[in-house]
């Protein structure tokens, strides 16, 4: 990821529409799961730290990145942990934690195999504890975004069953999230692509402030996402999958 995305990350994280949306689908998923209190989490992945906030409600926060700029801008949370790493060769013993978040981290270029980042995190999961993932969803989606941010794939949801599988994981939850605006971001991308070929190689952040009247009704969106999601178990589509695994 470029470092100037992990600032704009940090300037909007707390209050944008996506970041507070998509955190609150994630906790939702948690709902019923017993941790222990306080729990021991390792945010895999933490960038400048607010998804690591806003898990602290539920234990102890560890984070970890690997680009020192990311970990500066954490510092500022107050986490009680932060390290800097690779997903890939996790600096941790075995059966270390009770819940391990990674989202939107194992698309990334510089993962690597995803496979051996997968198996690493769930090496460090305690036996019961919890797997929380997001990724990225379907290449057709694929945009100027992914450029930035140095994507190398874009999954489905049965990719992702498989890959937590062959991790030696149980699949609990699996879901699309970011539904309601699947076909308005297909279209976008789409049209995109066919009337300017260009946009294929040209790299711009979506991470950018929108107007207050629109992030609340965007916001608002995804709080129905989560109630629907908890009501169906499962969205058909959508721009991210998340993933909850057990071991």
């Amino acid at each position: 990821m470029e470092p100037e995305e992990y600032v704009r990350i940090a300037q909007l994280e707390g209050d944008h529409w996506w970041y507070r949306g998509m955190g609150e689908i994630a906790l939702g998923l948690l709902a019923g799961v017993k941790l222990p209190r306080p729990a021991l989490i390792l945010d895999a992945g933490c960038g400048p730290g607010g998804t690591s906030a806003r898990f602290k409600g539920l234990g102890r926060v560890v984070g970890l990145d690997l680009a020192p700029e990311a970990l500066a801008l954490a510092r500022r949370h107050g986490l009680e942990g932060l390290v800097r790493g690779s997903v890939a060769a996790l600096p941790f013993a075995d059966e270390s934690f009770d819940l391990v978040l990674s989202f939107d981290v194992l698309y990334h270029l510089w993962v690597g195999d995803d496979r051996v980042a997968l198996k690493e995190l769930a090496r460090v999961l305690k036996p019961g504890g919890y797997l929380l993932m997001r990724v990225p969803a379907f290449e057709l989606l694929r945009g100027p975004h992914d450029r930035v941010v140095f994507t190398r794939h874009r999954y489905t949801a049965g990719e992702v069953a498989r890959l937590v599988r062959s991790a030696g994981l149980r699949v609990e939850r699996l879901t699309y999230a970011n539904s309601l605006l699947f076909v308005p971001a297909l279209v976008w991308r789409v049209a995109g692509r066919l009337l300017s070929p260009a946009i294929k190689s040209r790299a711009a952040s979506d991470v950018r402030p929108v107007p207050a009247p629109l992030n609340r009704l965007l916001l608002g969106l995804l709080r129905l996402e989560r109630r629907l999601i908890r009501a169906l178990g499962r969205l058909p589509f959508g721009l991210s999958v998340i993933c909850l695994a057990q071991r």
